[in-house]
């Protein structure tokens, strides 16, 4: 027989109880909340207008820049405007929808790493074929198929919750909607469907992570052929998507891949890669990138 839900929202414990910490917290994470947002816009807006931007790899760092915005947008406000109110307080579809979104574009980001990668092996390890590979059309149909996934992944999760059965007390031991934290106002056991979310979720970041380091394994063993300045050049882009992957799938896996146990630290660890990481990517494939700093300072001086 079927349990009904007999919960309409629920109460986010949010990263602390006590009233002075939350103040503080609220206007640190304001602060670097609007500074994730106009980062991934400056970046957005100067590849999107400038004609010297216009390589696949800045194609793929657009779209990356794109679902950082939006993945910090998932969870960030909700918990600035929760660090300042009494009732944190969150209905249950804004609750369904908040976990669709953050899904999807998590699963976006990872899947504009992979694609990354893909252009980063082309070009190095395939350098006659690169523009036939890596074509215009191909990078359309890679980001169509990424956004394809991306909406199969977050709609599996939300299936997945909507066969929950819910019941009080409805307080959710997080700062956001997810999976795992989800489960401890459920109404029936469940070993099974955490199974399922360390199957899925778990899984993915896992065997992509695993993946990707391997692969640049053998791309950087390839570079033993290039000059020393086409070895450099190389080396500097394959580092700086080395270092978004570590930031970004570590602290993943330690959620969704850990024993089916939440522990205090997790709010923490999800703090980095929900807010701290969309703030780095920028700051890790500008400050190491001459053309797009050269092109941003252009464009912007044009504006101004």
């Amino acid at each position: 027989m079927e349990v009904e839900s007999s919960v309409s929202e629920f109460i986010l414990l949010g990263l602390t109880q006590n009233l002075l910490k939350e103040k503080v917290v609220s206007v640190i994470f304001l602060f670097l909340y609007l500074g994730t947002l106009l980062e991934n816009f400056l970046i957005v807006m100067t590849i999107r207008n400038s004609q010297k931007l216009g390589s696949p790899m800045y194609f793929f760092i657009f779209y990356l820049s794109f679902a950082d915005a939006c993945f910090s947008l998932t969870t960030a406000p909700r918990l600035i405007a929760d660090s300042v109110s009494e009732k944190k307080a969150i209905s249950f579809n804004e609750c369904m929808t908040q976990i669709f979104a953050f899904h999807f574009f998590g699963y976006l980001e990872i899947l504009v790493l992979v694609l990354m990668f893909f252009d980063h092996y082309a070009a190095i390890c395939k350098p006659v074929q690169y523009t036939a590979i890596i074509s215009q059309s191909v990078c359309g149909t890679l980001v169509k198929l990424a956004w394809m996934g991306s909406c199969i992944h977050s709609s599996a999760q939300i299936l997945l919750a909507l066969k929950i059965p819910f019941c009080d007390p409805n307080v959710i031991d997080h700062y956001f909607c997810d999976m795992q934290p989800l489960l401890k106002p459920a109404c029936v056991d469940t070993y099974v469907i955490n199974l399922l979310i360390v199957f899925n979720s778990g899984t993915i970041c896992m065997v992509s992570f695993l993946l990707l380091l391997i692969s640049y394994i053998f791309i950087l063993h390839s570079l033993s052929n290039y000059s020393t300045e086409g070895r450099r050049k190389a080396l500097s882009t394959c580092t700086s998507h080395i270092i978004v992957i570590v930031l970004f799938f570590v602290p993943c896996i330690y959620i969704y891949a850990c024993p089916l146990t939440v522990f205090p630290v997790d709010k923490m660890v999800a703090v980095f890669y929900t807010i701290v990481t969309p703030l780095l990517h920028p700051l890790i494939f500008t400050l190491r990138n001459a053309e797009v700093k050269q092109a941003m300072r252009k464009l912007w001086c044009n504006k101004v």
